[in-house]
């Protein structure tokens, strides 16, 4: 369980970083702790998995991936997690996940392919289903983006 402090903290670290010299000691005189302590809680944080990475946050349209796919797996169930395991590793893939099957719907295994181009993001799918031995997978395009954007833990409540 995390203290109204820690709360806050994340608070802070979740936003934008402010681009000052000293931007932890901004944060934690926000918070009431020393940038040392900032520090120290942030590298906590990354070594017991409660921060999986701190960094920037790019739009890749903007630095020329205009393509992306959702791909879809029909996967045996007991060869999800080896599977999984390969697409995610691919740099190619955002994100992977396992999901259940639904009834008319065979695949089990989700993966978002980034690309310049359509036939850039085929290629990739192709590559990866000769990595894992799947020829059963569908790419789905996005057409259009209604929202994105990274969940804000502890918001203040208006």
């Amino acid at each position: 369980m995390f203290s109204e402090q820690e709360q806050q903290l994340v608070r802070l670290l979740q936003d934008d970083i402010p681009i000052t010299p000293e931007p932890f000691a901004e944060i934690g005189a926000a918070v009431g702790m020393t940038e040392d302590e900032v520090v120290a809680r942030v590298k906590e944080w990354l070594a017991d998995g409660t921060i999986r990475r701190f960094g920037a946050m790019v739009r890749h349209q903007r630095l020329g991936y205009k393509a992306n796919a959702m791909s879809a797996w029909d996967v045996p169930d007991e060869r999800a997690e080896e599977v999984g395991r390969i697409l995610a590793e691919a740099s190619e893939v955002s994100h992977c996940y396992k999901r259940p099957r639904a009834e008319g719907w065979n695949y089990n295994l989700f993966a978002m392919i980034h690309a310049a181009t359509p036939e850039e993001c085929h290629e990739v799918a192709a590559v990866l289903a000769g990595k894992v031995g799947i020829e059963a997978y569908e790419l789905l395009f996005s057409s259009r983006e209604f929202k994105k954007i990274s969940m804000t833990y502890f918001a203040e409540q208006d």
